[in-house]
């Protein structure tokens, strides 16, 4: 899942993706290795309570699968020649996450799971730059517990749901006369996954997967001053940067013999809902023109076992921008069209374990930041890299 939801002051330890709102699909698991592409139709291992509950009644009767992550890339923000002050440069820091699954077989119909992670949040750190009075370092974690059911309908037919417990951790670092000045916060947030599989024919499985939204409420003060400008208030929209949209996927896997398999996506996920994440200046309202808009995501991949021992993936994704335009984007929020290439390998240890690694490059649009005017710059093909390895056992 891509959009993959937020940067900046929003993204995680949870990783769906996304991702081009930076909610991201990688979270630890082979999934990254395809770049998410039939995320809601594979069913492989325990991971699948993230990305399809109703993948549980592919598995065996007990399963394990567990992974590690590690997120860097190059955000380097620029600000406009002729600007007052010291630009940021890269803002990026590497971010670590770690996700665990376990599924379990009730009987013949019921499957019952639950899982442990993260799927977006970010750090951050502008350094001492210009608008240190806005914001100068941003950690947002999220992290998900997900206790899942599935039922089996019938041969071609299963249903699952999850109930996702998400909690958030906010921390804001500014620069205030002179001093840095940190605000942390917490919260829980509640969110709900819907699933269903479809044997199609004997090669052929179809997935639809609905999560509803999560929103934290952080009580920070978004407001500053800076001393050139002491009569503006400037205010940071930090709610509308921790959220993660309600989704949509579409997933379809194809098996065209016992070595090659093919997959792919379609999702949505609705941005539009949250309105506009530019900062603001207190008391005056936000063009209308610079709202969000709802984004789509696809993907393709390939699966190929040229022995018993080795699987083989590859996928490629592209999420089209949550932005109206990209030349007025968030300060806090850099992103536009996403393009995921990824790759990687599972090695079947034993009959009962495997291991695995994936790779994954995600490139994002160049923007430009029109608000605050004191800090306009851009953007400049800012992009993001994962390394993930995860481990499977079935008892």
């Amino acid at each position: 899942m891509k959009k993959s939801i937020l940067i900046c002051l929003g993204l995680f330890i949870s990783q769906s993706t996304h991702a081009s709102g930076l909610y991201f699909y990688e979270i630890g698991t082979e999934d990254t290795a395809l770049a998410g592409a039939g995320q809601a139709a594979r069913a492989q291992d325990a991971s699948t309570i993230v990305t399809n509950p109703a993948g549980m009644t592919r598995l065996p009767d007990h399963m394990f699968t567990g992974g590690l992550q590690a997120m860097d890339g190059d955000i380097s923000y620029k600000m406009d020649e002729g600007s007052r002050g010291k630009s940021p440069g890269d803002i990026m820091r590497i971010f670590p996450n770690a996700s665990a699954f376990y599924s379990q077989k009730i009987n013949d119909d019921l499957f019952a799971g639950i899982g442990l992670y993260g799927n977006y949040g970010l750090g951050t750190d502008y350094g001492n730059w210009a608008g240190d009075r806005l914001i100068k370092k941003s950690t947002m974690a999220a992290l998900t517990v997900s206790p899942s059911l599935a039922y089996k309908l019938n041969d071609r037919l299963s249903i699952g749901g999850s109930v996702n417990v998400n909690y958030g951790f906010l921390s804001l670092t500014r620069n205030v006369d002179g001093d840095d000045e940190t605000e942390k916060d917490h919260d829980w947030a509640m969110s709900y996954r819907l699933g269903l599989l479809m044997v199609l024919t004997d090669q052929t499985r179809a997935g639809m997967t609905w999560t509803s939204k999560t929103e934290y409420d952080f009580d920070i003060d978004a407001k500053a001053r800076f001393p050139n400008l002491p009569n503006v208030e400037y205010d940071l929209p930090i709610s509308a940067q921790v959220r993660a949209p309600q989704q949509i996927m579409l997933s379809l896997v194809h098996d065209i013999n016992q070595q090659w398999s093919v997959m792919g996506d379609l999702g949505w996920q609705d941005w539009s809902q949250f309105g506009s994440p530019q900062v603001s200046v207190s008391g005056q309202d936000i063009d209308k023109a610079n709202r969000l808009k709802d984004s789509w995501h696809t993907a393709l991949g390939v699966q190929y076992r040229p022995t018993e021992q080795w699987r083989l993936n590859a996928g490629v994704a592209f999420d089209s921008t949550i932005y109206e335009s990209q030349s007025d984007v968030a300060l806090t929020l850099p992103t536009g069209d996403e393009w995921r290439f990824a790759t990687g390998a599972q090695y079947q240890v034993t009959p009962q374990s495997n291991i695995g690694f994936a790779v994954s490059y995600l490139h994002m649009q160049s923007s430009r930041v029109q608000s605050p005017a004191l800090l306009k710059g851009r953007y400049d093909n800012p992009y993001l890299w994962f390394a993930s390895v995860n481990y499977s056992y079935q008892f």
